[in-house]
């Protein structure tokens, strides 16, 4: 979670919604976690995985820091949440554990869309797996998309390939 160390230790929590795909990923790795702890835990005793880490794995696969950083990740998930699957930006961004750009907003406005953020994670999951097994976007818009956002979903189509690529970029 991104924010200030303050307010990620005595602030409210930040609940997350899972994808059934999300679920299903962590009920496979259990057996070698466990109960407890992180599920990607540092080599340091009690300290979770660091962002160096996805990092160092990306320069092994032939990124560079110019190219891709894991914190580049949700930078690419914001974008094409909001271009490809037609969220609102207000949902988005309380999903990333932005305040609100209102004036006074962080103040008065709690709202946490917990809802429309758990339809967003679940039709972004569903998103990557269709990119995975190249499926069309097309075909993916007129199944899994509300009527009112299909259409600017598939006007700015794009092939996973293409998605590789600016992702690199």
């Amino acid at each position: 979670m991104k924010g200030k160390l303050a307010r990620k230790k005595d602030g409210p929590p930040h609940y997350v919604p899972l994808s059934r795909q999300a679920v299903a990923i962590l009920r496979d790795l259990y057996p070698l976690t466990g109960p407890v702890g992180y599920v990607f835990p540092s080599r340091k005793a009690g300290l979770p995985m660091s962002d160096g880490t996805i990092n160092a794995a990306l320069r092994t696969i032939g990124y560079s820091g110019h190219e891709m950083t894991g914190h580049g990740f949700r930078a690419t998930g914001r974008t094409l949440i909001r271009e490809r699957l037609g969220y609102d930006r207000e949902v988005v961004e309380r999903h990333l554990a932005h305040g609100s750009d209102e004036e006074l907003g962080n103040a008065y406005d709690r709202a946490q869309f917990f809802d429309q953020r758990r339809q967003m994670i679940q039709g972004w999951s569903d998103y990557l797996d269709r990119l995975a097994c190249d499926k069309s976007e097309a075909d993916f818009a007129s199944s899994h998309v509300p009527a009112q956002e299909k259409a600017p979903f598939v006007e700015g189509a794009i092939t996973s390939a293409e998605l590789a690529y600016s992702s690199a970029q």
